[in-house]
């Protein structure tokens, strides 16, 4: 994994898991391939994804990623952001 720092711009994943078979997905659909910024690095939490199926599930990377509002939702104004936590693996640097 990355390791992200504060300040990197990263992309969410546009990636939809949901439409091969069921899954537990803990990222909002609403950001799929949004770009946001690191603020900070929240620690490294086992994957509630594999949690949520009794699986054995790796310690990943969790940030909260700062968002543009109005670039997600068309309203709002400008720096207007939405903050969100999110694993590493859900994250690309741009």
């Amino acid at each position: 994994m990355t390791g992200f720092a504060a300040g990197t711009a990263v992309r969410v994943r546009d990636d939809w898991p949901e439409t091969r078979g069921p899954v537990h997905i803990r990222t909002p659909h609403y950001l799929r391939g949004m770009r946001g910024e690191v603020v900070r690095p929240l620690g490294a939490f086992p994957n509630p994804e594999d949690l949520a199926f009794a699986r054995t599930a790796p310690v990943i990377p969790l940030y909260h990623v700062r968002f543009d509002q109005p670039s997600i939702w068309g309203e709002g104004r400008s720096g207007d952001e939405v903050v969100v936590e999110i694993f590493e693996h859900w994250l690309e640097p741009v």
